[in-house]
């Protein structure tokens, strides 16, 4: 019987259901809940990481993506604001689109 001590999507426990399998779950406090969607962002970013370029890796962005928009619900944030912050830190600093490597700053 495996046991995996983590945060999962509101929909698994339905699948599990469905496939004739039993299972443990709880709902975690507020402060668990932040803590495991860190925990669930690392864990979707070396997924990431690890996936070939192309399909499987946008999958694994999609997820990262998920779980980004839940921290930022769960830090008080809607996912508009969030974008918000986003646009305007773009605005200010730039984004990455000139891909753009910094190699040395030299002091005056």
């Amino acid at each position: 019987m495996p046991t995996y001590y983590k945060l999962i999507r509101d929909r698994i426990p339905e699948i599990i259901s469905k496939q004739g399998l039993s299972m443990s779950t709880r709902i975690l406090e507020s402060d668990e809940y932040l803590s495991e969607l860190r925990t669930k962002l690392q864990e979707e970013t070396n997924e990431f990481l690890e996936a070939k370029p192309g399909s499987e890796a946008v999958e694994e962005l999609a997820d990262m993506l998920e779980v980004i928009y839940a921290l930022a619900e769960a830090s008080g944030v809607t996912v508009q604001e969030l974008e918000q912050i986003r646009a305007k830190k773009a605005d200010k600093r730039g984004g990455f689109k000139e891909r753009i490597y910094l190699i040395v700053v030299e002091d005056a």
